[in-house]
């Protein structure tokens, strides 16, 4: 999947007359994008249209037009969009509750390790926070960056319509879901 670049944004004017329609179709493209696992995580499965969006809401949050933040922006976002044989997905630790959070996050430490895709029989464990640690000695954080790194053989598994899981393998939390028809259809697009 291709980068993003400064030619493929909007300046801040354009996107001011743009960004409801803008928002709209990434609400709706981002639909097939969530899986919930169990009822406290969730991977949003990150891509080009995304990152687009995330990044024009970020210059206009903080008023950039000038080609070094622009660039900032762009090299801080570019990374979570996918390669073409992986996915890469933000994953969301959700308690409402702000004491049970903080709990929570100290009881799942390191859970962003033990996130795995299954592509027919084999499992593949994600690699967690490429950028920066999240985790600390004591407790995890809420919001980890993960990439699904996968082989040939299993796009082609895929491909061939090999049922696709996602799961976490932690002491504490143990969930996994299986893709539905659009979610994977939104997936195997991201293999092309």
């Amino acid at each position: 999947m291709q980068k993003l670049t400064r030619h493929d944004l909007l300046s801040l004017e354009q996107y001011a007359s743009l960004r409801a329609s803008f928002r709209t179709e990434v609400i709706a493209h981002k639909r097939n994008r969530h899986l919930a696992l169990g009822g406290h995580v969730r991977l949003i499965f990150e891509d080009r249209l995304t990152m687009h969006y995330q990044v024009q809401e970020m210059l206009r949050a903080e008023r950039v037009f000038e080609a070094e933040g622009i660039q900032e922006e762009l090299d801080a976002y570019n990374p979570l969009i996918p390669d073409g044989d992986n996915w890469k997905a933000t994953m969301q630790i959700e308690y409402e509750d702000a004491v049970e959070r903080q709990a929570a996050l100290v009881l799942l430490h390191r859970i962003e390790d033990r996130v795995w895709v299954q592509i027919g029989k084999e499992k593949l464990f994600a690699i967690a926070d490429e950028d920066l640690d999240r985790s600390n000695q004591t407790k995890t954080a809420s919001v980890h960056f993960l990439r699904f790194q996968l082989g040939a053989d299993q796009v082609r598994v895929l491909r061939e319509g090999a049922e696709l899981l996602f799961g976490v393998d932690h002491p504490h939390y143990r969930h996994s879901a299986v893709a539905n028809a659009n979610q994977r259809e939104a997936l195997l697009a991201d293999l092309d």
